[in-house]
């Protein structure tokens, strides 16, 4: 077991799964499977129901927990965390019926009488591996999907959440059959054996260093994966929209969580002039949203851990401190913070943030801006706060993120008709919503033709007479 110290100093412990006996595990796992519990709706239907109920009867502990590991309120933990997954279940179960039904598919008049479709199967075990920052969110949503596409799963929580990871270990597996939903609690040694196991997909939620051994992993099984990875989404600001109300709504996107968000905005691209207005009102919407004694404000979160500290206040000094930079290393916290002057080659720029600090950064208009995003790595989301449509048509056509939101940073995500997911650095796949179900289900083709008429034996079978040969070549021409 592994101790680490809590936002109030408090010490929680870190149970570890052994590690001979993960094989075991995962067999366990594919033998349930193989039994033919988890492919009726019903049972599909009773997990999603019990894993509901669970989070709204042990909302109070789930709380507890994600305050344990991120400092983070009961309101934000209801909003970010349980009222989250408790919606996505709901929307699951709504769907479920249509989502399993099979959907007709056409067949070529040359093969006729025949009848073709495509079946949703489930694809098996699967292996979800959760982050720290929303550590029961991320380590669940995916189990919906899983779960409603009739999956046996294991699950891989966050070591750096211990309070949470112990949570789910603890109570997830007294509502979900154990035949088919086990949970696996440690760190790199227990995420290594895991990996040297053959599943049927590989659920990834995490940074792309991390991501790429995962993809190793998966590619000597064949194993298909959905990598959730991140990188640093920019926000563009220009002076058509009211830059008071966008302010307040990028410093929300940006601190909410202390700033530990995969979509949150991670740098600002604007005008001398509109960051020069900008910076003051972005202090002000901070004062807005969590007072003048930040530290003191229950609604404000804490870093994860002592690296994770280290790491952000070491990007204090790439630009001039504008708003914030307060800190205190006992009790991680690191007021919201604003750096003018940012060098677009510092430290602050070239990796992800993940955290409080938002830089901003100086741009020669517009066709710079998206010049500067384009030439980086594709971000998880790119935010626009222009009311001028042609820059909006230009964003949309001439850049590539996971996400593009107008007016709005992180709000995609709840929206579950929209795919969520990354692009090239920063990630492949998307779930949420059907999108979730399919991630987990192999669309099978399954066609049937009767053996009688017997129309193969006259048109497309050897021997190949003249008269076959003119109908091939007929039928080939209509398809060019």
């Amino acid at each position: 077991m592994t101790a680490r110290s809590g936002p109030a100093g408090s010490v929680e412990r870190m149970p570890h799964t052994p590690v001979d006996q993960i094989p075991g595990i995962v067999s366990g796992m594919r033998y349930g499977f193989g039994l033919g519990v988890t492919r009726p709706e019903s049972w599909r239907r009773t997990q999603l129901q019990r894993l509901r109920a669970l989070l709204l009867e042990r909302g109070a502990d789930f709380e507890r927990a994600l305050f344990a590991d991120l400092g983070k309120s009961g309101t934000e933990a209801q909003l970010t965390e349980i009222g989250f997954l408790v919606a996505e279940i709901d929307h699951a179960l709504a769907k479920l019926s249509a989502w399993m039904r099979p959907k007709r598919a056409g067949v070529p008049l040359a093969v006729q009488p025949a009848a073709a479709r495509i079946t949703p199967d489930p694809l098996g075990v699967v292996l979800v591996i959760a982050p720290w920052n929303y550590p029961l969110m991320l380590a669940l949503s995916p189990v919906v999907g899983a779960l409603a596409a009739g999956n046996a799963v294991v699950v891989k929580p966050s070591e750096l959440a211990p309070a949470t990871s112990e949570l789910i270990a603890r109570l997830v597996p007294d509502v979900i059959d154990r035949r088919a939903f086990s949970v696996v609690e440690g760190g790199v040694p227990e995420t290594t054996a895991l990996l040297a196991e053959r599943f049927d997909h590989i659920f990834y939620t995490g940074n792309g260093r991390v991501g790429r051994i995962v993809a190793r992993a998966a590619a000597e099984h064949l194993t298909p994966i959905t990598l959730e990875l991140g990188g640093k989404s920019p926000v563009y600001v220009d002076d058509s929209v009211p830059l008071a109300e966008a302010a307040k709504r990028i410093a929300w996107g940006k601190y909410m969580n202390a700033g530990q968000t995969c979509v949150a905005p991670d740098y600002v691209l604007g005008s001398a002039d509109v960051l020069g207005r900008l910076a003051p009102l972005l202090a002000g919407a901070i004062r807005d949203l969590y007072g003048s004694a930040i530290d003191r404000n229950p609604d404000y979160g804490r870093i994860v851990t002592d690296a994770q500290f280290e790491r952000l206040v070491g990007y204090l000094g790439d630009g001039q401190v504008l708003v914030g930079g307060g800190r205190d290393a006992a009790t991680r916290y690191l007021e919201p913070t604003v750096l003018g002057g940012v060098d677009r080659g510092s430290a602050v720029m070239r990796d992800e943030i993940f955290g409080p600090i938002l830089p901003l950064v100086e741009v020669d208009g517009l066709d710079d801006a998206i010049g500067f995003v384009s030439g980086r790595d594709k971000p998880l989301a790119a935010y626009v706060f222009s009311d001028d449509q042609a820059v909006r048509r230009r964003w949309e056509r001439e850049t590539s993120s996971g996400a593009l939101n107008f007016g709005v940073p992180v709000l995609h995500l709840v929206a579950p008709d929209l795919p969520f997911g990354g692009v090239g650095e920063s990630g492949m796949g998307a779930y949420h919503g059907e999108r979730s179900f399919q991630v987990f289900s192999h669309q099978k083709a399954v066609l049937s033709k009767p053996l009688s008429p017997d129309t193969l034996a006259a048109t497309i079978m050897p021997p190949f007479t003249k008269a076959k040969d003119g109908l091939v070549r007929q039928y080939l021409r209509k398809l060019l």
